[in-house]
């Protein structure tokens, strides 16, 4: 129906959870597969952030030094 596959993209994984946890999860109905993906997105942006920002961190650097000496180019045509 409809032509898309719900799962087109995902994968099963097995994963181990605190016995206790896991049963206040299921009470409360809390969906574990999508809280674990909204996490994971989360997680894995940050991480991807940071590396982005340790790969750059010296070219950001050399930047804001050249900013601080120089100015940027439309410091003389604002008006603010």
């Amino acid at each position: 129906m409809g032509g898309r596959d719900p799962l087109a993209g995902k994968r099963p994984a097995n994963l181990t959870i605190s016995a206790k946890l896991l049963d206040k999860a299921r009470k409360l109905k809390i969906n574990l597969s999508q809280t674990l993906e909204e996490r994971l997105v989360q997680m894995v942006r940050a991480a991807e952030a940071e590396e982005w920002l340790a790969a750059n961190r010296k070219a950001i650097a050399a930047y804001n030094v050249r900013v601080e000496r120089d100015g940027v180019w439309s410091d003389k045509v604002r008006g603010f």
